[in-house]
């Protein structure tokens, strides 16, 4: 059975942690529900979840290839054309050493813009269940259950101060 959304509007930020906490206590997932508000609380203002993530990994491992084709580039540029002077050494370290240190940064760089771009998990085609009143100051409880049980949900929603309750209007069955 497939879950449906149900979105519950909070004019006072206390009420929605009182949702969240209603949320919990009747048993439904914490991966099951999410606040939207338009401002920033602090992380863990309505005792959600704290969110894990992996941007951290991005800039590294771009360094790292950065390092690597760096290193490549240079190194096998000076052995395809071999210019000998003076009985230099064909793989001369300062001039690889720069150009190595901005491939590693731009590298990183660009991994950390793809990592913010994924942990923000952007781009999102289908934005599923808002209401624009979010925008104008209200908290939105947004969660997703089982068909059966968005009665309960939505009697949890209102019961914990909800202006509204909102749900999303049913698939049109294919013909």
């Amino acid at each position: 059975m497939a879950k449906r959304p149900i979105l519950g509007l909070f004019e006072d930020a206390n009420y929605a942690a009182e949702a969240g906490d209603a949320l919990q206590e009747a048993d439904v997932s914490q991966d099951d529900y999410d606040f939207l508000t338009d401002a920033p609380y602090p992380e863990g203002a309505f005792g959600e979840r704290e969110e894990r993530h992996h941007l951290y990994w991005f800039p590294f491992v771009g360094a790292l290839v950065g390092l690597t084709a760096g290193i490549l580039m240079t190194s096998m540029t000076q052995l395809a054309y071999p210019l000998v002077q003076g009985g230099k050494p064909i793989l001369s370290l300062p001039p690889m050493a720069v150009i190595t240190y901005e491939s590693t940064m731009l590298s990183a760089i660009i991994f950390t813009i793809l990592g913010i771009i994924f942990e923000s998990r952007l781009p999102r085609p289908k934005m599923g269940l808002y209401d624009t009143r979010i925008t104008e100051g209200y908290i939105g409880v947004l969660v997703n259950v089982e068909e059966d049980q968005l009665p309960k949900v939505s009697a949890l929603l209102t019961q914990a101060g909800a202006v509204d309750v909102v749900l999303e209007n049913p698939e049109p069955a294919a013909a």
